[in-house]
């Protein structure tokens, strides 16, 4: 009886095998192109272009304030944003995106 259960069960186990590792590489392979490598170089890019600033460039901040570069330190950026009205933000709230669309229009 026991033989006859063991002859009709399906053969190989149905471990892990090279076709199921080829398509999980395959997969993180394509989320890795999609998914992660743009964010890194997104990343790289607004780290550049904060580094880069200097004193009279035109910007916007992440939260919507135009204005010109007055003043930098090392972490702080004061922007002028009228005649005489200063405000002093951190360089990382400086929004890469809407400083290149603002360069665009000019």
């Amino acid at each position: 009886m026991i033989n006859s259960i063991l002859l009709h069960a399906p053969a190989g186990g149905g471990g892990f095998n090279t076709q199921s590792l080829i398509l999980f590489g395959g997969i993180a392979i394509i989320f890795y192109f999609f998914m992660i490598r743009p964010q890194q170089k997104k990343q790289k890019d607004q780290k550049n272009f904060i580094n880069e600033i200097k004193k009279g460039d035109r910007i916007v901040t992440i939260g919507g304030v135009h204005g010109r570069i007055a003043e930098l330190d090392d972490e702080t950026v004061t922007i002028d944003v009228e005649k005489g009205a200063k405000i002093k933000f951190e360089r990382s709230a400086i929004s890469l995106e809407a400083s290149k669309k603002l360069a665009d229009k000019s």
